[in-house]
């Protein structure tokens, strides 16, 4: 299942300038989980997403965030950022023929 949705981390905001980012991160995973129906546990966060919040600093994290979220069978959630590409094995190069 694939779903994408946009989460509001205004209530980092009403923590302590200094662990803002840290309670953002836990207020995106407990959204999910409970969106999902899996526990916090399951939940991973792609680097891009968690560089994502943490690029302005701990202390100004982002209002809201889009992410795009996907629960495979076994109920392991992974969350990427909507515009981020798919990770790419990288090309076998192609093997000429001789004859």
């Amino acid at each position: 299942m694939e779903r994408v949705y946009t989460v509001s981390l205004v209530g980092a905001y009403e923590t302590v300038r200094g662990k803002r980012t840290s309670r953002a991160v836990k207020i995106l995973k407990s959204f999910l989980a409970r969106h999902m129906k899996t526990q916090e546990e399951r939940v991973k966060v792609s680097a891009e997403v968690n560089s994502l919040l943490w690029e302005r600093g701990m202390q100004r994290p982002p209002r809201r965030v889009k992410v795009k979220v996907k629960r495979d069978a076994k109920g392991e959630v992974s969350v990427r950022l909507v515009e981020e590409p798919k990770a790419e094995k990288p090309a076998e190069p192609k093997q000429e023929k001789k004859g």
